[in-house]
């Protein structure tokens, strides 16, 4: 599902960004990098068969990413689900000569096949089962096609005007309804909290999220009841 929002609106405001592109870049030169950049978290690496992107993402960027974040978080929470938070990790496939790092991301239903690994290996292990990508900016690479060659089921994208719960079909994203991940969310539901974020204080709308999830749950258990 996409949800829009106007474009007068704070969140749709474009953005200027630092992003630089380097081609004939090697694997291994991008290994190098991966591991020369790890104290400066900041930056965001994206490779695609010897095309390399650094970009270095600007605070709404980074407000919007860990809003999403404590969403799955809080919900997950009061939903009692086992997760593993993984944030920003660097994501790759040598044999498909891609990476990326997410803006945040999650396993969720796998999250079992995975605990406690400090060596996640995506042609042994399965990819997060969520990621997060705030795109703020306009990068210059299909981020969508490296997340489908590396097989993360769903991908919940936000541009500060459109939200798109995005899942992964034939090797292809497709926008949903609802997630798949997390049933209790739509696009919709997202976006009304994401916007609530321009007027209430942080502490105080993760609160309302809570409150609105507990609720949610209620309203589940009283169905049940009925039936």
């Amino acid at each position: 599902m996409t949800t829009a929002i106007a474009s007068d609106t704070p969140l749709a405001k474009s953005l200027p960004t630092n992003i630089t592109i380097l081609r004939g870049i090697h694997w291994d030169t991008y290994q190098n990098l991966v591991r020369d950049l790890e104290s400066q978290p900041g930056t965001r690496l994206t490779y695609d068969d010897g095309i390399l992107e650094i970009m270095m993402p600007l605070p709404p960027h980074e407000t919007f990413k860990k809003l999403l974040g404590r969403f799955v978080e809080v919900t997950t929470e009061e939903l009692g689900i086992e997760i593993r938070s993984l944030g920003s990790t660097t994501w790759t496939r040598e044999d498909l000569r891609k990476g990326l790092e997410p803006d945040e991301c999650y396993y969720i239903q796998n999250e079992l096949a995975v605990r406690g690994k400090d060596t996640i290996n995506l042609t042994i292990d399965p990819p997060p089962d969520l990621a997060i990508e705030v795109d703020s900016t306009s990068s210059s690479m299909n981020r969508m096609n490296i997340y489908a060659a590396l097989g993360v089921p769903e991908v919940w994208r936000f541009d500060l005007e459109i939200l798109t719960i995005c899942s992964l079909v034939n090797d292809d994203y497709q926008p949903r309804e609802v997630s798949l991940v997390l049933p209790m969310f739509d696009a919709t539901v997202l976006m009304k909290f994401l916007e609530l974020s321009l007027t209430m204080g942080e502490t105080s709308l993760i609160r309302h999220l809570r409150q609105w999830v507990r609720e949610q749950l209620a309203k589940s258990s009283t169905v049940v009841e009925e039936n």
